[in-house]
C-alpha cells in the first residue's frame, strides 16, 4: 500500500494513476482494511487531488461488487443518486420509481444514512418516515418486497460491508472520496439500465467510458438537481446517453414538452419530502412536482425501451398516476415493509 501511495500522493504533477491492476490492489487493501486508517485516508485525499482515472474507479466498483451481496438480474432500471443526500430539492426519483414499478420496469434503489460531503437528507431519512427502518430489516424482506410490486431498495452497507467498516474515515475526513461515485456503482441487481446522478459536466466524458467498462446496456448520466438523478422540471438538464461504446450529448428541456414549471419555494425536511411524494402519488400536489416526476418517469421509461417515444412514455405515466395504480404500488410497497 505505502508503494501505491507514493505514485498518487506525490503532489498534482508527480502524481501518475494507477493502472487497472495496481488499483485493484489498492481496492482490495482499503475495502478489506488491510490498509490503516491513516494509509486509507492517505490515498482517499491523494486520488481527490489528482481525480480518479477511468482505471482507478473501475477497479473499486469491481472490487465493491466482489464484496457485495447482488441478486441475479431483473432486466430492471438502476436510479443511483447520491449516497450524501438532498438539501433544497425534492426527491422526484422515489415517487418515479412507483409510476416505473407500476408500468411493469422493476426499480432498484440504494442508499445510506447521510454521508459527507453534504450531510443531506437521505432515502434511509423517507423511509423512516414512512415506519420502513432500513438496517433493522432482513434482506429476505427487501427481496420479497421488490417481487410483490417491482420496487428494491437496498441498504448499501447492509449489502456490502466494507462499506460501513469505511464509515468512520469517510466521516473524519468529511470530504468526497471514490467511494462517492463507486458505492453507486455495485448494480445489486444486474441491471441493465442505468441513470447516474452527477454534479459537474467535467465528469461527463470520465464517467462514460466507464459505463461502457462496466457493460450496462444503456446508462443516462444525469447532471440534475444537487447532483441527482433527478431532471430539472424548470430549466434544461445536461444528460449523456452512453450506448455500445458512444457518448451522446442530449439536453432535456422540459419546455419543448410543455412541463416546464417554476419550483415553489419549500422547506425541506424528510417529512416534507414524503407529504409531497404521496400527494404526487395521489394526484394531488403541486404542478411542478407533478410535472417533475412524470417527466423524470418517462425518461427512464423510455430510456429502458419500454415506449417508443417520450411522448409515449409520458402518457403511460400520467395515465398510471390517474388511475392509482402508481399510488397502489407504494402502499402496497410501504405495508411490505414498515413495522
Amino acid at each position: 500500500m505505502i508503494t501505491l501511495l507514493k505514485e498518487v500522493g506525490r503532489g498534482k504533477r508527480g502524481a501518475r494513476d494507477l493502472t487497472y491492476e495496481e488499483s485493484l490492489r489498492a481496492a482490495e487493501e482499503i475495502l478489506s482494511l488491510r490498509a490503516t486508517p491513516a494509509q486509507i485516508g492517505a490515498f482517499f485525499i491523494a486520488e481527490r487531488i489528482k481525480m480518479e482515472s477511468v482505471e482507478e474507479l473501475e477497479a473499486f466498483v469491481d472490487v465493491c461488487r466482489q464484496s457485495a451481496y447482488r441478486l441475479p438480474s431483473q432486466e430492471g432500471i438502476d436510479c443511483a443518486g447520491p449516497y450524501d443526500g438532498r438539501k433544497k430539492s425534492f426527491y422526484a426519483t422515489f415517487a418515479c420509481s412507483f409510476v416505473l414499478a407500476a408500468a411493469g420496469l422493476p426499480v432498484t434503489l440504494h442508499g445510506t444514512a447521510s454521508l459527507p460531503p453534504k450531510w443531506g437528507i437521505t432515502l434511509h431519512d423517507l423511509l423512516g418516515q414512512i415506519g420502513i427502518q432500513p438496517d433493522s430489516l432482513e434482506r429476505e424482506d427487501w427481496i420479497r418486497a421488490s417481487k410483490e410490486t417491482g420496487v428494491l431498495y437496498v441498504p448499501a452497507e447492509e449489502w456490502c460491508p466494507p462499506l460501513k467498516a469505511l464509515r468512520p474515515i469517510r466521516e473524519e475526513l468529511g470530504m468526497r472520496t471514490v467511494l462517492n461515485t463507486a458505492e453507486k456503482l455495485i448494480d445489486y441487481s444486474h441491471s441493465p439500465y442505468l441513470v447516474f446522478g452527477v454534479y459537474h459536466n467535467t465528469v461527463f466524458d470520465r464517467l462514460s467510458r466507464l459505463m461502457t467498462k462496466l457493460n450496462y446496456r444503456k446508462s443516462l448520466i444525469v447532471q440534475g438537481t444537487e447532483g441527482s438523478e433527478d431532471l430539472f422540471i424548470d430549466r434544461p438538464t445536461r444528460t449523456y446517453i452512453v450506448e455500445n461504446g458512444i457518448a451522446t450529448l442530449h439536453v432535456v428541456n422540459p419546455e419543448t414538452l410543455g412541463l416546464d414549471t417554476p419550483i415553489p419555494e419549500t422547506v425541506w425536511t424528510a417529512a416534507s419530502q414524503i407529504s409531497v411524494t404521496e400527494e404526487v402519488l395521489r394526484g394531488e400536489a403541486d404542478m411542478a412536482f407533478m410535472h417533475q416526476v412524470l417527466l423524470n418517469a418517462a425518461y427512464r421509461l423510455h430510456h429502458a425501451d419500454r415506449a417508443g417515444s417520450v411522448e409515449e412514455a409520458l402518457y403511460i405515466c400520467k395515465a398510471l398516476l390517474e388511475s392509482g395504480d402508481a399510488w397502489n404500488t407504494y402502499t402496497k410497497w410501504r405495508s411490505l415493509l414498515a413495522r
